[in-house]
């Protein structure tokens, strides 16, 4: 069980034991994206998002809206993680959920009423990681996604019923395809990134890192096609494994201070479109994109 601990702590980046985790300091920061060009992106109306908890964790963006953000968050002296809802119109904040438990990633469900995250249960000497559901409304305290699967580490849903998970195991993490009817996991790729999304052509794009885990590819796989094996998009930019995509599905990735972009339809390689040190931002780790291009960017 120590080993298992041990990469569950390493996935999420922890450094103390699970009982008394302290995670590493993190901000978010967003802005309104223009694309002027194909290669000219102009990033306008920096806000900090986090003021409230400088000191603290604050990750996992995702859009639930246009104007409806939620993220991870734990405040100094607390042990675990919560999710709130940021409104970006109003400028409010509201805390989620507020369990003994942590809670990641935060993701709306095909159905509107309902939103899924990742929860970090401590059972004694041994820690859980399940998909659970809560509606938007908060009137219940919510339930597992799975009554079986356990191991959950990053997800995305792919529709009502299928979500592509990022399953840490003892040995060898893999990512694969859970079925909620069935409660079954059918393996697609072992070694993956953290990263994974669904393109708008329906299909699934992810990284398959390299043995050394120094560079890796992003990969697609064709969903409706049987026995269909997944296509090389591109190399990803060298130490990066996260990725988000523009409504067009063009991709966005990070190193250290810069914003690159490729668009398989005209681009051969990736394009520099942005440096944010200007805002003393150097360590962009995640990015989330809305529909209407407001771009969240996770630096510590």
């Amino acid at each position: 069980m120590f080993r298992i601990t041990f990469i569950i702590a390493c996935l999420i980046g922890l450094a103390l034991p699970l009982k008394a985790q302290t995670y590493p300091k993190s901000n978010i920061y967003m802005f309104d994206l223009e694309q002027v060009s194909d290669s000219n992106f102009q990033f306008n109306n920096p806000q900090y998002l986090t003021s409230f908890n400088p000191n603290g964790y604050n990750n996992h963006p995702y859009f639930f809206n246009d104007v409806e953000l939620y993220i991870s968050v734990q405040l100094p002296g607390n042990n675990q993680t919560d999710l709130y809802s940021l409104n970006l119109e109003e400028k409010t904040k509201t805390k989620v959920t507020e369990t003994p438990a942590g809670e990641f990633s935060p993701k709306p469900m095909e159905n509107s009423y309902f939103f899924s995250a990742v929860r970090q249960e401590v059972h004694g000497a041994d820690t859980i990681l399940r998909l659970w559901q809560f509606p938007v409304d908060r009137t219940t305290n919510g339930k597992p996604v799975f009554k079986y699967v356990q191991g959950i580490g990053y997800y995305q849903w792919l529709n009502s019923y299928q979500i592509a998970v990022f399953m840490v195991e003892p040995n060898n993490n893999y990512l694969g395809i859970a079925d909620i009817r069935s409660d079954e996991v059918t393996p697609l790729a072992t070694n993956p990134g953290r990263s994974f999304a669904k393109l708008p052509n329906e299909n699934l794009a992810y990284i398959q890192k390299a043995a050394n885990n120094s560079t890796g590819l992003i990969m697609e796989f064709n969903l409706f096609q049987r026995g269909a094996a997944p296509q090389k998009i591109i190399e990803t930019l060298p130490g990066s494994e996260d990725f988000a995509l523009l409504p067009d599905g063009t991709f966005i990735m990070a190193r250290g201070s810069k914003l690159f972009k490729f668009n398989r339809f005209i681009d051969e390689n990736w394009i520099e479109i942005a440096d944010l040190r200007y805002y003393d931002i150097r360590n962009i780790t995640r990015l989330a994109i809305s529909d209407n291009y407001k771009i969240a960017i996770v630096a510590d």
